[in-house]
C-alpha cells in the first residue's frame, strides 16, 4: 500500500508571556487563532520549514526553538497521513510584516489565549507546548466527520 504523506510545521512564538498568534479570516482554512506554520518544501527538513515558515509569515526570524512534538492525522481508508511538527520559539529577532499573508498578527497575554476562537485541534494541544518534555498526538479520523476521530495523546518527560 502507498500511502500519501503531507508534512507541515507549527511554531509558537513566545515572548515576555505572550504568544504571538495570527487570526486567520474565515475565508482562509482553519479560521480563528493559530501560531504561524506551513507545508514543510521538500528537501528541507522539518527545522528550517519551521524557521522559514515563520519568517514568512510574522518577518520574524527564529534564533532559538525547541522542539516540542508531534501531531498527525490519519485516514486509513485514504492511506493518507498528514504529519505536524511543533516547535516553541523562545528567541526572535526583526519585525513584524504591516500586511501578514495569512491573517493579522496579535501578541496575546498566555493566560488570556484559551480564551480566544480557535480550531479545537489548536486549542487541544496549545498548552502541550509549555510543559515538560514533548508529546505526539495520534489522531485516526474517516476524513470526513471530525466527530468520527480518535484521539491518543502521549506526554513524554
Amino acid at each position: 500500500m502507498i500511502v500519501q504523506t503531507e508534512m507541515y510545521t507549527l511554531v509558537m512564538i513566545e515572548r515576555n508571556d505572550k504568544l504571538l498568534l495570527l487570526n486567520r479570516p474565515e475565508f482562509k482554512k482553519y479560521p480563528g487563532f493559530i501560531s504561524p506554520g506551513g507545508k514543510i518544501d521538500f528537501p528541507e527538513s522539518p527545522a528550517e520549514g519551521a524557521i522559514r515558515e515563520v519568517r514568512e509569515e510574522t518577518g520574524l526570524q527564529v534564533e532559538k526553538m525547541r522542539y516540542k512534538g508531534l501531531d498527525e492525522y490519519v485516514v486509513p481508508d485514504k492511506a493518507y497521513r498528514y504529519i505536524v511538527y511543533n516547535y516553541l520559539a523562545y528567541e526572535t529577532s526583526g519585525q513584524l510584516i504591516e500586511s501578514p499573508p495569512e491573517g493579522e498578527l496579535v501578541w496575546v497575554k498566555k493566560k488570556d489565549v484559551l480564551d480566544l476562537p480557535m480550531q479545537p485541534f489548536f486549542k487541544r494541544k496549545l498548552p502541550l507546548f509549555f510543559e515538560d518534555g514533548t508529546f505526539e498526538i495520534h489522531t485516526s479520523w474517516d476524513g470526513e466527520d471530525p466527530k468520527s476521530a480518535q484521539v491518543n495523546i502521549i506526554s513524554f518527560c
